[in-house]
């Protein structure tokens, strides 16, 4: 997700009801006291932390996160799962939030796929750093369905008639959704198939014809395919980091807690390989 710090302070939230938007996207719409006044809407790709505790394991009520990673062995600590904000419906105090689903494998998929309405679960939250901005020339914006919450929110943001490219890649076309936007939006649904993931995004964003000024881009999801873009965008697009918001959302062979543990060297190694190449370009160039 987004760099950005998030609040500390667990909030409960109340499972209102879930709806499965596709064969593997299944959505979920918290509400509930605990959720007024949450600090959602400056950014497009605000996310919460939910907290899984372990299978047979209850914690004392009310419930206080510190409390219990002070008085509890780490094997009984709640496990962490980063999500998008779909959307915040601050007067009927509602979020919403999309997960990928595939069957058995992971914890919140599954958990998404069998919740039901009165159930509840709790978070931190929210934390975010982008939205897109009103004085770009046009907007890019490339991911996977793990991206695809944020980029279907930082769409519905965009300025009337503000130009953006938007490059999203699912598995087949049975995983598309409609995508709403104010903007001038030319999208490309990209079908994985049995490809490797980010393949056919990686080539799309690649063969793109820049249009003239300044972009702001934002580009999520596997960390692999990432890589390769913040390469691309970087050393041989020449676009600042200042007009890009690019990360490794997941990354193949790890889960949340391998890869975020791995995260910051691998971050470190990225920008390393980018330093390099940007110093090796010719001066002219």
């Amino acid at each position: 997700m987004a760099e950005g710090r998030p609040v500390r302070r667990a909030r409960r939230g109340e499972v209102v009801r879930t709806r499965r938007l596709t064969p593997h996207m299944v959505r979920v719409v918290l509400g509930g006291e605990g959720l007024r006044g949450l600090p959602v809407g400056e950014f497009t790709d605000h996310y919460v932390k939910l907290l899984f505790a372990p299978p047979g394991v209850t914690y004392p009520q009310p419930f206080d996160l510190e409390a219990v990673r002070r008085d509890l062995p780490r094997e009984q600590w709640p496990t962490t799962r980063t999500y998008t904000v779909r959307a915040w419906d601050p007067e009927a105090c509602e979020l919403t939030l999309d997960f990928v689903h595939h069957g058995d494998s992971g914890l919140a998929g599954p958990w998404a796929a069998r919740v039901r309405p009165g159930e509840e679960i709790w978070f931190l939250g929210p934390g975010g750093g982008y939205a897109p901005s009103a004085e770009a020339a046009w907007h890019l914006l490339a991911g996977d369905e793990s991206a695809l919450p944020a980029i279907a929110a930082s769409l519905e943001r965009l300025p009337a008639a503000a130009p953006a490219h938007v490059f999203v890649e699912v598995s087949g076309p049975q995983e598309e959704q409609p995508l709403d936007s104010p903007g001038d939006v030319r999208l490309t649904w990209l079908h994985r198939g049995d490809a490797p993931i980010g393949e056919r995004l990686v080539a799309a964003v690649r063969a793109l014809d820049f249009p003239a000024g300044d972009v702001h881009a934002f580009v999520h999801g596997e960390a692999g395919f990432v890589r390769e873009l913040r390469r691309h965008l970087r050393t041989e697009r020449g676009i600042p980091l200042s007009a890009l918001s690019i990360s490794g959302y997941w990354r193949i062979g790890r889960d949340e807690d391998g890869w975020q543990s791995s995260k910051r060297e691998w971050n470190r190694q990225v920008e390393e390989e980018e330093a390099a190449a940007l110093a090796a370009r010719p001066a002219a160039s």
